[in-house]
């Protein structure tokens, strides 16, 4: 039986604290190819660089596993791997650990779970992996057991073609996780407003900022146990269709106009 490939990428930078630990989480489980992006692209969602040139350059920043750094966003990244591995596709994808959580509508928005829906889009088993904790110094050790207890797991089994697991680890000590969840994912929003400013010469210049505002009831979500210390799989897909809409919009007899 063939050695894995591990595909990694993140959002938040090759030199983030959070990439380290997810390489030293499953660097036992098969060969390693890093390719993260050169800088910070959080928020990035499933951008691709169109505009201009990506540059893609090799860094020792993990030592004896091969790795590379992108100029491009997370989901570049993943094109510039499965690029660079050239006839060979990876078996699994892995980006994260994000700094900060990647709970309900944050995966829209998110660099590292775009990622991983760019594998599940390639065929290829992804997992993205989020701590709810957004210093650049976080503790991702109590996440780390976990971690090789759920990539262990995803290797033993199948998951459906065209989908990927959001994973979420609350930032507390080991002894506080209270398990793991496979649930929905929740019903929140940004609540967006801009901080406006001006810079020496006068013109004004604007800051995005706001407040994540949860709508959630239902229990069985990934914000209700984020919340009590439950790390949250939500199996995440590409398809954005609503099926359940498409017999009612037919009601509208858009055929005959």
């Amino acid at each position: 039986m063939s050695t894995p490939l591990i595909l990694i990428t993140n959002d938040d930078g090759y030199n983030a604290k959070g990439i380290t630990s997810l390489v030293n989480a499953v660097k036992d489980f098969g060969e390693i190819l890093i390719v993260a992006p050169d800088k910070p692209q959080s928020g990035m969602g499933h951008a691709i660089t169109v505009n201009e040139p990506v540059r893609c350059y090799e860094t020792t920043q993990f030592k004896n596993i091969k790795g590379y750094c992108c100029t491009g966003t997370p989901v570049d990244c993943i094109k510039m791997g499965m690029f660079l591995l050239k006839d060979r596709k990876p078996d699994y994808i892995l980006s994260g650990i994000n700094h900060g959580s990647n709970v309900s509508t944050n995966v829209l928005y998110s660099g590292t779970m775009s990622a991983a829906v760019e594998g599940a889009l390639e065929g290829v088993p992804s997992i993205g992996f989020s701590l709810t904790d957004y210093d650049p110094n976080a503790n991702f050790n109590p996440s780390i057991k976990y971690i090789k207890a759920i990539f262990r797991t995803l290797m033993e089994n199948k998951m459906k073609k065209g989908t990927c697991l959001n994973v979420n680890i609350p930032a507390v000590e080991e002894n506080e996780i209270m398990g793991i969840k496979v649930c929905k994912q929740g019903r929140a929003f940004w609540d967006d407003t801009f901080d406006q400013r001006a810079d020496p010469f006068g013109n004004k210049y604007y800051w995005l900022t706001g407040s994540f505002s949860s709508k959630e009831k239902d229990e069985n979500s990934d914000i209700y146990y984020l919340e009590n210390n439950y790390i949250t799989i939500v199996p995440t897909q590409f398809d954005m269709t609503c099926y359940e809409s498409i017999k009612e919009i037919n009601k509208w007899k858009l055929d005959e106009i």
